[in-house]
């Protein structure tokens, strides 16, 4: 028996927000990390926090931080993504 569905909406409380914000970030950034490392792949993650600040994983050389963020070497497509999202 698994865990039943979460419903997404927003959390009211800003404690128990800024909690779920830091453990699925982290796990997200797990998940990033573990996919580079089985897969050969190379990913980048950009997260920022409700409070503007910047969380990224960067795995591969394509990707580069700087001091204005992320820069992408290659030109990438995201067209799954984008219709995901509409």
């Amino acid at each position: 028996m698994g865990r039943g569905k979460v419903e997404l909406k927003r959390i009211e409380n800003k404690i128990n927000r800024q909690v779920t914000f830091a453990k699925r970030r982290n796990g997200l950034l797990k998940k990033a990390y573990e996919l580079s490392v089985l897969c050969d792949a190379e990913v980048a993650l950009i997260i920022f926090s409700n409070r503007g600040k910047l969380y990224e994983f960067c795995s591969g050389p394509r990707f580069s931080s700087s001091s204005e963020g992320v820069l992408f070497s290659g030109v990438l497509d995201f067209p799954s993504l984008v219709s995901w999202t509409t």
